[in-house]
């Protein structure tokens, strides 16, 4: 037959042998037992994490570590703290959450941080570990500027402006009352020329913010001082001036207008009075800046009565 012929029919010389693939050379074979390997995986790492044989492993050797450093003496039995004036010790202890006794190591500097940093007076912290047993606590605190008269309500504010988040404000009362909606962020500035003639700033008790423009003072809560817009730190120390040589005729006026350039604007008070003092005062030149030198003309109406605080343009 001739499939016999072919079977015995003889390899010519010059051709190469044909080779078989193995199977698992095949690609289908490949991707099936990458599949299979994959899979199995995934179904190890499923089983033990739905187990909790890797949560007690894990919480194992974390008590084991901690019973290790406590054994060497890694417990803390100290805590510096730098900058506290206002913060409470215990609020303190309270954020940081620590006692004596706790692990040094497993103590969370980062968290207890967060904690102190979300107390009323805390701006800024920084906690730190000092190895075996020590831990350091700096703080910087607010420092209160003055308190925001707002809808009746009256809030401590520091020198940037922010609220100090305070319940009670009663021991504060010594401070300078502000009044206005954007009072709180210009204080700062206002605080600075003030002080700057401290003898009359200890008179102030309340500043009023004038159309967003200016400030109104009130000295002893008696004389309203009405600053301008330009020029309100050459004018408080005109006035400071004034008040060095003739501190007694401040306690008969009502109304210090110090907006004009040229004049100085006062409502009087006791009229008796002010004809005593009226002599004694001399001609004195406001500076102001890209302001000629002027002397000065006052004038006395003779309309007399109290100026209530408010913030509305006078």
């Amino acid at each position: 037959m001739i499939w016999i012929k072919i079977l015995n029919k003889k390899r010519q010389r010059g051709h190469p042998r044909r080779r078989v693939k193995p199977f698992w050379q095949y690609p289908v074979f490949a991707v099936s037992f990458i599949i299979l390997i994959s899979g199995s995986i995934s179904f190890g790492f499923w089983r033990v994490l739905h187990s909790d044989w890797l949560f007690q492993t894990v919480k194992s050797a974390k008590s084991s570590f901690t019973l290790s450093t406590i054994e060497k003496g890694f417990v803390v039995r100290k805590i510096l703290v730098k900058g506290r004036v206002e913060t409470s010790r215990k609020d303190l202890l309270s954020a940081l959450q620590l006692k004596s006794g706790t692990p040094t190591l497993v103590f969370n500097t980062e968290l207890a941080r967060i904690r102190v940093e979300a107390l009323p007076w805390v701006q800024k912290a920084v906690v730190e570990r000092q190895l075996p047993d020590v831990v350091h606590l700096y703080i910087i605190e607010r420092r209160p500027l003055a308190l925001w008269q707002r809808n009746g309500i009256f809030s401590l504010i520091d020198k940037d402006g922010g609220v100090i988040p305070l319940g009670d404000v009663s021991a504060y009362a010594n401070l300078i009352v502000i009044i206005g909606e954007d009072a709180p962020t210009k204080a700062g500035r206002l605080f600075e020329v003030l002080a700057r003639e401290p003898h009359l700033e200890n008179r102030v008790t309340a500043a009023v913010r004038v159309g967003g423009r200016r400030w109104n003072l009130h000295l002893n809560g008696q004389t309203e001082v009405l600053l301008p817009e330009n020029g309100a730190d050459a004018a408080w120390t005109h006035l400071a001036n004034l008040y060095k040589k003739h501190d007694l005729l401040f306690n008969d006026l009502r109304t210090i207008d110090l907006r004009l350039a040229d004049r100085v604007v006062i409502r009087q008070g006791d009229n008796n009075v002010i004809k005593d003092k009226i002599k004694e005062l001399p001609e004195i030149q406001l500076k102001l800046e890209n302001k000629t030198h002027k002397n000065l003309k006052r004038y006395f109406p003779r309309t007399t009565g109290t100026i209530p605080i408010s913030g509305k343009e006078t």
